[in-house]
């Protein structure tokens, strides 16, 4: 399968687009289709939460009542969700988190909640919703896993860090998935007030979430296709000799980041297909062979 068509797809997605160009600001279509995205999902899942919550509550009043959500609390957790693996990263690798150069990434988050927050009614989660959402998934985190992650390690000043897989699988696995983990770990997606809890990704299986476990083999495939690092041009030669090739050339960027595109939209829309019983479930099945 060629993958010139998804590579085009994502140069028309990634050119700079207006308005924002008049001010020479680069934001492109894909940012804004991830930023969209990420905000009607975050108001999805808090009023599937509060709905949950509402009906526990209405059979048992000792649980704590649904508060008030206010425009600066769900704010702050999109901020948190989507910055809060870079604030914990840079630090520990020395580079500034890229929210302190600009304010417009998260001028735009917040903007973009704003005018979701005005839309009257949103449908809620479904299997008809998700899986077409799946493809849109699978590129804007492409664009993160191997556009956005891993210059910052492999050009870094230390050339201990720059040559180092475990600091790049490191990076994409905290920069993906600690914003989310901060964000659970106090309620903040919840309808009640903030409490420190256990979050999902430390509860039985929870590593096993896809988005855990996709960031570091994304990006190490990604880095492994391209040579980003001499140890994945290394491994390549390994596994080319072992099975008979011979000397392997690095894949083009795009061409790589295309295929882990693929990758990925195969990975959420398997996990939407569970998630939401396109596979038959044990019920139904039971329900056939008694008949």
């Amino acid at each position: 399968m060629s993958l010139q068509p998804f590579i085009s797809l994502y140069r028309y997605a990634v050119e700079p687009i207006a308005p924002f160009t008049w001010f020479d600001t680069k934001v492109c279509s894909l940012d804004l289709v991830a930023v969209f995205r990420l905000c009607i999902a975050l108001r999805q899942m808090r009023e599937s939460l509060r709905a949950k919550r509402c009906q526990r509550t209405a059979g048992d009043n000792r649980l704590a009542l649904a508060e008030e959500r206010s425009f600066v609390r769900d704010a702050c957790a999109m901020l948190t969700i989507v910055f809060g693996g870079e604030a914990i990263i840079g630090p520990l690798l020395g580079i500034m988190p890229s929210f302190m150069f600009s304010g417009v990434s998260p001028g735009l988050y917040i903007a973009a909640q704003a005018i979701v927050e005005y839309v009257p009614v949103l449908p809620s989660m479904s299997l008809s919703t998700e899986l077409p959402l799946s493809i849109v998934d699978g590129f804007t985190r492409a664009m993160l896993l191997c556009s956005l992650i891993p210059p910052p390690i492999i050009t870094h000043t230390s050339p201990v860090i720059a040559s180092s897989p475990w600091a790049l699988l490191l990076s994409s696995l905290v920069i993906t998935n600690g914003g989310f983990f901060m964000t659970n770990m106090f309620s903040f997606m919840e309808p009640t007030p903030l409490v420190l809890t256990t979050p999902d990704e430390l509860k039985p299986y929870g590593w096993t979430a896809t988005d855990i476990w996709s960031a570091p083999l994304v990006t190490g495939l990604y880095a492994f296709l391209t040579h980003a690092q001499p140890f994945w041009a290394e491994l390549h030669s390994v596994i080319s000799t072992a099975l008979g090739g011979g000397k392997v050339s690095p894949m083009d960027p795009e061409s790589a980041r295309a295929l882990c595109a693929l990758i990925l939209t195969v990975l959420f829309s398997a996990r939407t297909a569970k998630n939401f019983g396109l596979i038959w479930k044990k019920s139904i099945a039971e329900k056939i062979k008694i008949q």
